[in-house]
Order: structure tokens, then C-alpha cells, then sequence
């Protein structure tokens, strides 16, 4: 009942900028210098860095998709010419390969950006925090309008009233009087139940 929770996670850490770009470069260049053959391999890369259930069935259907495509295309012997199932399915493939190539690059671009807060609006936040410092807008007074909280890095529409913070002198408590006040009527109860006891 009272055992320990999960330890805390570690903040995920987003490689520099150098090597996401260069990844995304590398497994593009696969997929297409592969003719689509190995168009499963940005997915691959897309499911391990998400981490989604739906990455990793796009990743397996690209996987399918080309074993099908090789098994329609290598039906025929090498001097036979190719029919038009074959120029279909060519044809296909070069059209999944483009869809593919474009699902890589977007979903890449907006995971990375929501990873450094970069993106939809968000404001950047540093490395290791999953939140957004906010400064207390004072309450004006009664009737007035309230404003918004201003958006990180905006000005204040008028200025904060400045507190002092407590030194350590100041923060020990001064000694209660109502202590003082039960003490002495202990006494006084102590002393009424001697005399009560001497009767």
C-alpha cells in the first residue's frame, strides 16, 4: 500500500540537428536509389523513433507490399517482355514510393519539433522539462477588466509588485503567547487538585 512509485524517467534526449537532418537524408536516398524496394526502411526508422503501434503496421505493410510487388515482377522469365501487369505494378510502386517518402519527411519533421517544442505554437522549453515556467499576474482591482496572462517573452501590461523573500531570521516563528496562557492554567488545575486531594 505504502510502497514506493515508479522511479522517476529520464527526459528523452533529442539528438542535434546535424544528425536528424543526416538521417533523414540517408533513409530517403535508401528507399529511392533502392526503386522502392526498400521503401519499408524509412518506416522502420519512423516506428522506431515514434514508438506508435500504427508506425510499426505501415512499416510491416510497406514490407509486404514490396515482397508482392517482387514476386508479381519476377513471374516472368528475362527474355520475356513485360506485360501490362507489370506496368502496373511498377507504376504503383513508384507512386507508394513518392506517398511514402512524403510520410516519412512530415511525420519526422512534426515528431522532432514537438520533441524540442519548436512547433505548433509551442514555446521553446529547455532540455529535461515538460512544463513552462509562469510568472503570477497580479489580480487588479475589483471591476476592472482582467487581462490574459501574457505569452513568454511579452511585456507585462504593468509591472509586478516586487516581494521581499524571507531571510532566515525571519522565518523563525516568535514564541506563541497562548502556550504561556495553557501553562499557567495547568498550574492552577495541579494546584486545585492537591487541595482537592489533602481534604
Amino acid at each position: 500500500m505504502y510502497a514506493p512509485g515508479l522511479p522517476p524517467t529520464a527526459p528523452r534526449r533529442v539528438p542535434g540537428r546535424a544528425w536528424i537532418v543526416s538521417m533523414r537524408v540517408l533513409f530517403i536516398l535508401i528507399a529511392v536509389c533502392s526503386l522502392g524496394f526498400l521503401l519499408w526502411a524509412p518506416l522502420l526508422r519512423l516506428a522506431f523513433v515514434r514508438r506508435r503501434a500504427l508506425d510499426w503496421w505501415a512499416a510491416g505493410a510497406g514490407f509486404v507490399f514490396t515482397c508482392v510487388v517482387i514476386a508479381v515482377l519476377g513471374r516472368n522469365e528475362p527474355e520475356v517482355e513485360a506485360d501490362g501487369l507489370d506496368n502496373v505494378f511498377i507504376a504503383l510502386q513508384l507512386l507508394v514510393l513518392a506517398a511514402v517518402c512524403v510520410y516519412y519527411l512530415v511525420a519526422d519533421v512534426r515528431f522532432h519539433a514537438r520533441l524540442t517544442g519548436k512547433g505548433a505554437g509551442l514555446p521553446h522549453q529547455g532540455a529535461g522539462y515538460a512544463y513552462v515556467t509562469t510568472v503570477p499576474v497580479p489580480t487588479p482591482p475589483y471591476g476592472q477588466p482582467q487581462p490574459y496572462p501574457p505569452h513568454p517573452g511579452q511585456q507585462q501590461p504593468y509591472p509586478l509588485p516586487l516581494t521581499r523573500c524571507p531571510q532566515p531570521e525571519d522565518a523563525r516563528p516568535a514564541p506563541p503567547q497562548r502556550i504561556d496562557q495553557v501553562r499557567a492554567e495547568l498550574d492552577e488545575l495541579s494546584d486545585y487538585l492537591r487541595k482537592e486531594e489533602g481534604r
